[in-house]
C-alpha cells in the first residue's frame, strides 16, 4: 500500500477527501495553515509543517488558487522540497498553463499528477468525487487506489495537464448553469411561480441542468458572490479557463458568464 501521504489544503474538500483516506486505510496525514484547534471533532490527523514533510511521499494539494499552491510547493511550506517526496498530485482547480508550467519548476524525479474533481463536498463526504485525471498511465495505475478511496467516477483525459484543462472546461458549464438557473429562479419568484415546483419540472424537462437538479442539495446554491465561498471559487475557476483559451477564441459569453456569477446576491429559502 502507498505510504507517507499527506494532503495540503483541509477545507471543505480537503478535509473529508483526507478523512475517506484515512477510513480507507491510508498512512494519511493533513495539513493546513488554519490552527490545528479548528479540526478538533473531525478525527483527523493534523500534524505541523515539519512532521507533515518529514515522511512525506505522496502530496495531494487542495488547497484554494495559484498563490496558495506556490505556497504549498515553493514558498511558506516549500513542500516540493521533502526530503523522500516522490509524486505531487494537484487537486485545486488551477490554469491548466500553470499545471502544465510545473513540469519545468519541479525535479525530475517528481511524478506529477493532474487530478481536479467535481462534486462539492457533499459528493467529498461521501467519497463518490468525480476525478478528471492527467499523468502518465503508469503513475494513474500506481495512485488509482487513492482516488478510488475518495472518488466514485475516473476520467483518464490524457497526459499531465489535461485532466485541469477538461475540469476548467466542466466549470465553464458549471458557472453557466449557476448563473442562468439563479436567473431563472429570480424570474420566477416575480412572476409568482412556486420555486419546487419549477426545479420539479426544470429536472425532467429540457433546461435540466446539474444546478437545478441539485439545488437543495448544494450548499452554496443560495450563496451570493464571496471571495471565500464556492461562489467565488466558481468566479476564479472561470478565470483559468480564460487563460488557457485558444489564441483566437471569442471570450465574450464566458466573460458575461464570470460576471453575472460575480454579482450573484444571496437568494433567501421559501417561506
Amino acid at each position: 500500500m502507498l505510504t507517507g501521504i499527506g494532503v495540503a489544503g483541509c477545507g471543505r474538500m480537503g478535509a473529508p477527501m483526507l478523512a475517506a483516506l484515512q477510513a480507507a486505510g491510508f498512512d494519511a496525514i493533513g495539513y493546513d495553515v488554519r490552527d490545528s484547534s479548528e479540526f478538533d471533532g473531525l478525527g483527523l490527523e493534523m500534524v505541523t509543517k515539519d512532521v507533515f514533510s518529514q515522511n512525506l511521499r505522496t502530496l495531494i494539494t487542495v488547497v484554494r488558487d495559484i498563490p496558495q499552491t506556490e505556497d504549498v510547493l515553493f514558498g511558506a511550506q516549500n513542500f516540493s522540497q521533502a526530503p523522500q517526496l516522490e509524486t505531487v498530485i494537484v487537486s485545486s482547480t488551477l490554469s491548466p498553463r500553470y499545471v502544465r508550467d510545473l513540469r519545468e519548476r519541479l525535479p525530475e524525479k517528481i511524478t506529477l499528477i493532474d487530478a481536479p474533481m467535481s462534486g462539492a463536498a457533499l459528493a467529498a463526504k461521501e467519497a463518490r468525487l468525480s476525478f478528471m485525471l492527467g499523468g502518465d498511465e503508469g503513475a494513474l495505475d500506481k495512485h488509482q487506489p487513492l482516488f478510488d478511496a475518495m472518488g466514485a467516477h475516473f476520467h483518464r483525459m490524457g497526459t499531465f495537464g489535461a485532466g485541469m484543462q477538461a475540469k476548467v472546461l466542466n466549470n465553464l458549464l458549471a458557472a453557466s448553469h449557476t448563473a442562468m438557473t439563479r436567473l431563472v429562479l429570480d424570474w420566477a419568484d416575480d412572476a409568482g411561480l412556486d420555486e419546487d415546483k419549477l426545479l420539479s419540472l426544470i429536472h425532467t424537462s429540457s433546461g435540466q441542468n446539474w444546478f437545478a437538479s441539485g439545488f437543495e442539495d448544494i450548499e452554496f446554491a443560495r450563496d451570493g458572490c464571496a471571495e471565500d465561498n464556492s461562489i467565488g471559487i466558481l468566479v476564479k475557476d472561470v478565470a483559468s479557463a480564460l487563460d488557457a483559451a485558444p489564441a483566437s477564441a471569442d471570450t465574450t459569453l464566458p466573460e458575461t458568464v464570470q460576471g453575472a456569477v460575480r454579482a450573484l446576491k444571496p437568494r433567501k429559502s421559501p417561506v
